[in-house]
């Protein structure tokens, strides 16, 4: 499917982009002896943790289904993107107590245009993957695109806030890398909470959203042999559902009659809802 195909492009050149940014960090902040940039290579060290993710859960989510898994593999996306949300709180939580440290000790970020250099470069390569992996993510619900494009952003965010602090040391303001610092950790950890929580929701089995329940009754009722729909559940196999639900059905009427009846029931509903997968119904004659 082109969705694990891009999906699996989209971790490809994330971890090239951000091996190439970590090489040239470290060899910078090695040579020019700068603790924030030896800092900042780290972090690209977690970028390329977190593309890894990306290409791992893809290539599971995208095995078909067999003996061992009849809904197939989809909820590994959301492993993987659980993971990544971890990561990105990791790394804010790491960026707030730098940005603590700093105000409290009063620490100074010289300026250096080898810095300036790395911060564009990092900002071109980082802003060109965003760009990517959101036009990507118009196309595919997926959320390990959707991991991966917002760690991008929050690395462009970082990187750029980064580089206006660099030049406002050599105008003195030596307290504004702290105080970005702390704004930025409190936003990118914001991100990663979300990103938990929708991972955390699909893994433990969340439903399909009232929207999408009231079509499912709101295509049964046009079906006037159907008295009414009961037991509606569903359960989420990745990023589509299986619904499970019973029709009641005049006692009268031929099995077969019926069945027909809630075979173009499912088949309704799945060429109206793309998020559904599968449809189970039982048939109760009344």
């Amino acid at each position: 499917m082109d969705r694990y195909k891009e999906t699996k492009k989209a971790g490809l050149f994330g971890i090239l982009g951000n091996l190439f940014l970590l090489i040239i960090k470290a060899l910078i902040g090695f040579a020019s002896n700068s603790q924030a940039m030896i800092a900042d290579s780290a972090n690209s060290a977690a970028d390329i943790f977190a593309s890894l993710m990306t290409f791992i859960g893809n290539k599971i989510a995208s095995e078909p289904k067999d003996e061992g898994h009849n809904f197939g593999h989809g909820k590994a996306e959301y492993i993987f993107s659980f993971f990544i949300s971890l990561s990105m709180i990791g790394v804010s939580i790491k960026l707030l107590i730098n940005s603590i440290f700093s105000l409290i000790n009063h620490s100074t970020l010289y300026f250096s245009w080898l810095l300036i250099i790395v911060c564009i470069i990092t900002i071109i390569v980082k802003f060109s993957l965003y760009l990517y992996t959101k036009n990507l993510l118009k196309k595919y619900n997926n959320i390990l695109i959707k991991s991966n494009m917002k760690d991008h952003r929050n690395d462009c965010i970082i990187t750029a806030f980064t580089l206006i602090s660099i030049i406002a040391s050599n105008l003195s303001f030596f307290w504004l890398d702290g105080v970005v610092g702390l704004g930025i950790s409190a936003w990118i950890c914001y991100t990663g909470v979300l990103i938990f929580i929708e991972s955390f929701n699909v893994l433990m089995d969340v439903s399909i959203d009232k929207n999408k329940a009231d079509l499912i009754y709101n295509l049964s009722k046009n079906y006037k042999d159907i008295i009414r729909v009961e037991n509606l559940y569903s359960t989420p196999i990745g990023y589509k559902y299986v619904v499970v639900f019973t029709i009641l059905i005049d006692g009268n009427m031929s099995t077969f009659k019926s069945h027909e009846i809630a075979d173009n029931l499912e088949n309704d509903i799945l060429n109206n809802i793309e998020q559904i997968d599968s449809v189970i119904i039982h048939v109760n004659p009344i």
